[in-house]
């Protein structure tokens, strides 16, 4: 009891660290209390439950639990998760540089990262992962094995592997090192003498990388006539970049975001801080529903001073910042400690989360703010663009097929018998007629919303007195949305091929490849273009006419 009470009393006093002012007694007497009853109740679980109880894994499902309860950023990471958190602060890990997911009963390896050791051993996407060092993966998940995988760089893993194709299993000697992935994996002149550059997180030198992207760029075409920043995906990272970032096309002196919490020494303000490396060259800013947090400072600000066109879709919408607390045993707490508002005073945050996703809210519920120039922008829910384009994967069907891999899966048999692929800006998948006949031969392997409805309800009306009564009802309803799958299908061939086109190219031509490959089949990228070649739009946009 001694042991838990020193815990209890140690906790308080960091409490008490934080200033009279953040906790009045009576709040303090309710910490102290409920310490003393969590200490209690945890080590009488211990001591007196009927089965064994692992402590580590007990204490964490309690924490994960009381972190739950408030947003989905505040996040506990153990001592075996720290690379995992490195990783999502750093951009950096160390292990075997791979993209490894379950499939159904299969740990896959999604992509192997070009320059990093699986790439380099041979494996490749579509390898399932049988055992690491002797140790069966069956029953794993790919966060069990991301234990497995990561280690001291230059130590070696064996890692046996499935390759479809091949007979007999493989086994691939694997030599671990640091992996730290680029923030900007391409840019380069699309067409019209409009520049391109992609930035996936905000991690150390992102915008330094950008940056010299967009030298080279000028370099490379001295007519450069405006520049596209693609931050769809990009779930945010280091404020500082962003701020950095927005400093590339806003001169010194100029607020680009400020934090606002409990701890009002906290609060701080953040303005570009030297001169701008171009504050004419005309921006538009790529976003879509996953572009978080420092990727919504970015977006915003620009949009906030009338320096960049926002295209694309509203974006996720994280308002908060986070900062990461050391809570003994090589294990940390990440923390929600204040929100953020961008230059118009605006607060981005999402007010209410289901499953851990923000919930839309209406137009009419946001409040009006105003850009430098006085145009009407919202706040809470995101960013929302200037100009809205439909996203290529916005339809069910379409989500369904990538969220099942069923795209993944197929080229993974396509590519046994197709290795003669042309250029990454060349190649198209035009053998619509193979991808349905693999769908059809494999009983359309995605669920759509509808069907998974209509299955949620005969499962549970198997239960009422009306079941056998409905049942041949239910089932004609089962086989008629089948029937249609093929149609939905057909009606989206186009979308279909655009992504098999470009999980084609990254297999052969990796990251660099897809991305370019996504570029010329991109309606985005291709809004972007013809607005920047537009400088009467472009103006009319931002209100500067």
């Amino acid at each position: 009891m001694k042991k838990y009470t020193i815990i209890a009393t140690v906790c308080i006093l960091a409490f008490l660290g934080l200033g009279a002012g953040v906790y009045n007694n009576d709040k303090l007497f309710e910490i102290t209390k409920n310490l003393e009853i969590f200490s209690n109740l945890y080590k009488e679980l211990n001591t007196y439950y009927v089965d064994d109880i692992d402590p580590s894994k007990l204490m964490k499902v309690g924490i994960d639990a009381m972190v739950g309860t408030l947003d989905p950023y505040t996040n506990y990471f153990s001592e075996t998760q720290i690379e995992t958190w490195r990783y999502l602060s750093e951009g950096k890990y160390e292990g075997i540089g791979a993209n490894v997911q379950n499939i159904g009963d299969n740990i896959t390896i999604i992509e192997p990262y070009e320059g990093y050791p699986a790439f380099a051993a041979g494996l490749k996407a579509g390898d399932i992962i049988l055992s690491i060092d002797g140790q069966s993966t069956k029953g794993k998940t790919g966060d069990d094995l991301g234990v497995l995988l990561r280690g001291v760089p230059g130590s070696v893993v064996n890692i046996e592997v499935k390759r479809p194709g091949v007979k007999d299993p493989m086994t691939f000697k694997v030599n671990r090192g640091e992996i730290k992935m680029s923030n900007v994996p391409y840019f380069g002149i699309v067409r019209d003498h409009v520049g391109y550059v992609s930035l996936t997180t905000f991690t150390q030198d992102a915008s330094k990388n950008i940056g010299d992207a967009i030298k080279a760029m000028k370099k490379e075409d001295p007519q450069l006539k405006g520049l596209i920043l693609d931050l769809r995906d990009n779930g945010g990272g280091l404020l500082i970049e962003a701020v950095n970032i927005v400093n590339l096309f806003v001169g010194a002196n100029v607020e680009v975001v400020s934090t606002r919490g409990k701890v009002r020494e906290w609060d701080k303000v953040f303005s570009t801080r030297g001169p701008a490396l171009d504050a004419d060259l005309p921006v538009a800013i790529l976003i879509n529903k996953r572009s978080a947090s420092a990727s919504e400072i970015v977006s915003g600000a620009l949009q906030d001073l009338d320096r960049g066109v926002l295209i694309g879709q509203r974006s996720f919408g994280k308002g908060l910042v986070q900062n990461t607390k050391d809570i003994g045993y090589n294990s940390k707490l990440k923390l929600t400690t204040s929100k953020y508002y961008i230059p118009s005073g605006r607060c981005i945050q999402a007010v209410s989360y289901k499953n851990g996703v923000p919930v839309d809210i209406p137009d009419s519920q946001r409040h009006v703010f105003r850009t430098k120039g006085g145009r009407k922008v919202l706040d809470g829910g995101g960013v929302t663009p200037d100009i809205y384009v439909a996203p290529d994967s916005g339809s069910a069907p379409i989500k369904s097929l990538l969220d099942n891999f069923v795209v993944f899966n197929y080229v993974t048999q396509y590519m046994i018998s197709h290795t003669n692929i042309a250029p990454a800006d060349q190649y198209v998948f035009t053998d619509f007629n193979d991808f349905m006949n693999y769908v059809e031969k494999n009983d359309y392997p995605f669920e759509i919303n509808s069907e998974k409805k209509l299955n949620e309800l005969i499962s549970s009306s198997q239960h009422d007195e009306l079941y056998n009564t409905l049942k041949s009802n239910l089932n004609d309803l089962k086989a008629r949305i089948i029937k249609e799958k093929k149609n939905i299908l057909i009606n989206h061939k186009e979308q279909i091929c655009n992504f098999i086109t470009r999980d084609i190219v990254s297999r052969v031509y990796n990251q660099k490849g897809k991305i370019i490959s996504s570029i010329s089949h991109d309606t985005e990228v291709e809004e972007a273009v013809n607005l920047l070649n537009n400088p009467a739009k472009y103006k009319k946009i931002l209100g500067k006419n």
